[in-house]
């Protein structure tokens, strides 16, 4: 399912600024704040997708 490997992706590519912002860097932690925006709009999709799949069936 390609929505799940965007999320996938999208989790993997954080793991370094949230590395940075638990250090105190406050641009890390803007940036994680709206990486997170992006994979909680992702985890939508995943969502949508699934129920997508279900009512096919």
């Amino acid at each position: 399912m390609q929505e799940y490997e965007k999320l996938k992706v999208l989790v993997a590519e954080i793991e370094m600024d949230i590395n940075k912002a638990e250090g105190g860097n406050k641009a890390a932690g803007t940036r994680v704040r709206k990486q997170m925006q992006d994979i909680k709009q992702a985890a939508q999709e995943v969502r949508n997708k699934v129920l997508e799949l279900r009512s096919v069936t």
